[in-house]
């Protein structure tokens, strides 16, 4: 049963780890879609939007939280999220595209 134990904290270590490891998370944009439209990432974590429509985007949060300028084809906008929560946002020229950055310690 011992090494049963140890083997689960060795896995939950693990797990832990590699989600803190992640480096940078992509969301796409693509056919007016943020993909995917939902991340969870570890505190620290950058989150990079990456534009690939022919019509510019924006990344931005209702409370300002953060806001990217217009993004034009192939352009990319970053953000590191330090602090636990959700973070839903929108495109503000199409604000029915809409996505969320959930932030969570491992």
């Amino acid at each position: 049963m011992k090494n049963l134990g140890k083997g689960w904290l060795l896995a939950a270590w693990l797990a832990a780890s590699a989600m803190a490891s992640a480096g940078t998370q992509t969301v796409e944009i693509s056919k007016f879609a943020f993909t995917p439209k939902e991340v969870t990432v570890a505190p620290g974590t950058k989150v990079a939007w990456v534009n690939h429509d022919e019509i510019p985007h924006t990344v931005s949060t209702r409370d300002k939280a953060f806001t990217s300028k217009a993004l034009d084809t192939d352009d990319r906008y970053e953000h590191v999220f330090d602090k636990e929560g959700d973070y839903a946002y929108f495109c503000a020229v199409h604000p029915y595209m809409t996505g969320v950055v959930h932030v969570r310690k491992p």
